[in-house]
């Protein structure tokens, strides 16, 4: 692991790229460095660069900073995630310790000014650090024109070129839209995760259409607020490429709560009907048909890279079948001068994957030794429990023939998530049965986001297992969970 000083003695630059410190320089450029999009990889990628010392400007055609994960997904999700949180907290835990309240209630629209009020806050924040580091931010649609410029349609009207030694294209990524269930988030029946996080009334039925973290977070929070919730998905298990350990027990706490699941089946059609919606739907492998009745129909599909009509093909500059951007370890495409981060290539369409590799982009960009450990990406669903992993699940390890060792622990042994009645979930960690390095560790529990930092850490820097079980863990905290569940690769656990 380098230092940043090491970082900026040691040259690694991508190949023909456009340095921008080079004495040489295309004629009429302004910026050394043009972001497209400012979502979570583009704003950071932007903000980097001028800290660098880059003449930087961002485009944007939102007209607010911080992308699809600010504005209409990560952070108004969680704002409605922890105000229903405490309304069925209260609802449902008080009275197990001691509380007594009578005639809990809840605003609807309240919840959602204070999610608007969070995201306005953060929004304006980031434009606030723009104009602290000097970024330009330019308010319009762009795409490319060259390889060295931009073209704008400006949100005020006009168009503007931007001309730059190299663009980096942050351009995020779109919901997938499925067919059989077509998303009119205006009508407020057939909605996708940006619909689901305005409407004005709870649905009495809602109909999730597909097991993935959007559907299972946002299923969560219309179904504390007094949704029947109902998960449609097209595979025999929920969260795709979890870990199947850590998704049988999630499957069995949701069950638990109150969602309904019908797996193994898919949405053959969709008809909106006076105030509700009538889905058919059927098995997957085919077979008999039948209906289900939904106030609304949420769509969760997935999502897909947004890089249709941005230039990109007159430029020669390739996509793979779903579309996401072909570039090289350094996130060069095949033209030196632009390159591509974020949703819009390979990879986890995660908001801190996407910043890691903006800020890994410009330092590449500007001579040093930028890397992303794509080993150490996290994941985090944020349901209640919460459901945390990074690295390799078990089955992943069975398929590459990796001998491994596990050590799993239950919170239900754990003192503090005991003495908070909090206490559902599981820690598993996988380690190399030969150097005892951490594999892979999967957290389902209370604060399971927060927790997984430390296995993050320790994959970072090639920790064992023993590592972790060796270093002293405060007293009561979850985190001795993770201590205990290191312990069981290799030793037995303490508490159980």
């Amino acid at each position: 692991m380098l230092s940043t000083m090491q970082r900026r003695v040691v040259q690694v630059a991508p190949k023909n790229y456009v340095k921008c410190f080079s004495s040489s320089s295309v004629a009429g450029e302004k910026y050394d460095v043009v972001v497209v999009g400012g979502g979570p990889g583009g704003y950071v990628a932007a903000i980097k660069a001028a800290q660098l010392g880059l003449k930087t400007a961002c485009v944007e055609s939102r007209g607010s900073l911080g992308g699809t994960c600010l504005n209409v997904g990560c952070i108004p999700s969680k704002a409605l995630l922890h105000s229903t949180h405490l309304l069925e907290h209260a609802q449902k835990d008080f009275a197990h310790h001691g509380i007594t309240v009578s005639g809990i209630q809840y605003d609807l629209k309240k919840m959602m000014d204070n999610k608007n009020k969070v995201v306005k806050g953060l929004t304006g924040g980031i434009e606030m650090l723009f104009k602290k580091n000097k970024v330009t931010y330019i308010k319009g649609f762009g795409k490319l024109a060259g390889p060295n410029s931009v073209s704008v349609d400006l949100t005020a009207g006009g168009s503007q070129t931007v001309e730059a030694k190299n663009i980096i294209l942050a351009v995020g990524s779109e919901v997938s839209p499925l067919p059989t269930a077509v998303v009119d988030n205006a009508g407020k029946r057939i909605v996708d995760s940006t619909g689901a996080l305005d409407l004005t009334e709870v649905p009495k039925k809602l109909v999730v259409v597909g097991g993935g973290v959007i559907g299972l977070e946002m299923g969560s929070v219309w179904r504390r607020l007094g949704s029947e919730v109902t998960v449609v998905e097209f595979l025999d298990t929920i969260t795709p490429g979890m870990d199947k350990e850590i998704t049988q027990s999630f499957l069995k706490i949701l069950k638990k709560q109150g969602f309904n699941f019908m797996l193994n089946t898919k949405v053959t059609g969709t008809k909106v009907e006076g105030n509700g919606v009538k889905l058919t739907v059927e098995p997957s492998a085919g077979g008999a048909a039948t209906q289900l009745d939904a106030d609304v129909v949420l769509v969760s599909t997935g999502r897909r890279p947004f890089t249709k009509n941005i230039g990109l093909e007159a430029l020669g500059i390739e996509t793979d079948k779903i579309g996401r951007i072909k570039v090289d370890h350094h996130f060069q495409t095949k033209v030196p001068s632009i390159f591509a981060i974020g949703d819009a290539i390979d990879g986890p369409m995660l908001a801190h994957k996407a910043e890691e590799e903006g800020i890994a982009c410009v330092e590449n960009i500007a001579g040093f030794a930028g890397h992303v450990n794509y080993d150490a990406i996290p994941g985090v669903i944020y349901t209640h429990p919460e459901v945390a992993s990074v690295g390799q699940t078990e089955e992943q390890l069975i398929k590459a023939g990796i001998k491994y060792t596990k050590g799993t622990f239950p919170f239900q042994a754990n003192s503090r998530a005991r003495a908070t009645l909090d206490a559902d979930g599981l820690v598993k960690v996988l380690a190399d049965k030969e150097t005892d390095k951490i594999l892979g560790m999967h957290i389902i529990g209370s604060n399971a986001g927060e927790m997984i930092a430390e296995g993050v850490l320790a994959m970072e820097y090639g920790a064992s297992s023993e590592d972790i079980a060796r270093t002293c863990h405060a007293h009561p905290t979850l985190s001795e969970a993770l201590k205990e569940a290191c312990m069981a690769t290799y030793d037995k656990p303490i508490h159980f």
